[in-house]
């Protein structure tokens, strides 16, 4: 555990270049006298860190130092190579040149096991074009343009100031703070259209811990559903082990789903082969709806 919490230390002041030791104790919860037997411990290891005392102080390391290969363990090279070789569809060459600079230096063969590729199976790749775009607006806090097209069937043009990109339930999603809603939302990449980064910038801070928080919490509903055997290969590819079955070979699976449109548009992706059983109130807006579809089909 000490270890891993030097190792961190050093990494948050390359990455930050100087903090204070309350900063410090708060940010890896600690007593500031633990920092500062850190910060020997540190130094001892031949890690060039300092503190300067008075007013723009705090705990430092050299500009020009860089980290040893021999402070990653063998199986945390081979980790940081294998999370690269992921990312390279995502980052393009600069993570190429990147991966070969880390195997030269941790002198391991790189075996590329592993491909993410954005375009569908007609290879289209608009998405892939909106992921960079979005990568690249994080990285520079500019402001996004688009339409988007909701799950209430409704196109809209929107500003937001781009937090993270999060791949959930098998599709990308623009986290952001959405400037005509004033509040943090969620935007399926698949729906964003005309995407444009604006030279407007935005000086949010969206690193804290409170930002964090609520990117993980997501309205969501517990809900039961069956689904008919026929389908059978999609079930088991989008809900893995977390599968019961009856003696007619009907599935059941309890799973969260976002509390909205998503839900039912998910739902009647199956056709007739699933059927909400729990809760009740969702099975009731369910009938609505299949209800209103059969009004449309009377004449």
């Amino acid at each position: 555990m000490r270890e891993s919490r030097l190792f961190r230390i050093v990494y948050y002041l390359l990455q930050n270049e100087k903090a204070t030791a309350p900063e410090l104790a708060e940010k890896f919860e600690v007593s500031i006298r633990t920092i500062y037997r850190d910060i020997d411990v540190i130094s001892s290891a031949g890690i060039p860190i300092y503190a300067t005392q008075g007013k723009g102080g705090g705990i430092s390391i050299l500009n020009d130092y860089t980290l040893d290969k021999s402070l990653f363990s063998e199986q945390e090279q081979q980790q940081m190579l294998t999370a690269l070789q992921g990312m390279t569809a995502t980052t393009g060459k600069n993570s190429e040149e990147l991966l070969t600079k880390l195997s030269g230096l941790f002198q391991i063969k790189s075996t590329n096991w592993i491909e993410v590729d954005f375009s569908d199976w007609a290879h289209c790749a608009p998405q892939q074009d909106n992921f960079h775009i979005i990568k690249e607006a994080i990285f520079q806090k500019r402001v996004l343009s688009f339409c988007y097209f909701s799950g209430k069937g409704k196109k809209e043009k929107r500003k937001a100031e781009p937090v993270r990109l999060v791949f959930k339930s098998q599709s990308w999603y623009l986290y952001s703070f959405c400037l005509l809603r004033n509040d943090y939302r969620f935007f399926k990449l698949s729906r964003i259209k005309e995407l444009k980064m604006l030279s407007e910038t935005f000086t949010q801070d969206f690193t804290s811990t409170k930002i964090e928080k609520q990117i993980q919490v997501e309205h969501t509903v517990a809900v039961k559903l069956k689904f008919d055997k026929q389908a059978a290969f999609r079930v088991y590819d989008e809900f893995a082990d977390n599968i019961t079955e009856d003696a007619q070979g009907n599935l059941y699976v309890q799973v969260d789903l976002p509390d909205d449109e998503t839900l039912y548009s998910y739902v009647m992706s199956f056709s007739d082969c699933a059927e909400i059983i729990e809760p009740q109130s969702v099975r009731e807006q369910m009938k609505k709806r299949l209800q209103k579809m059969q009004e449309k089909y009377k004449t």
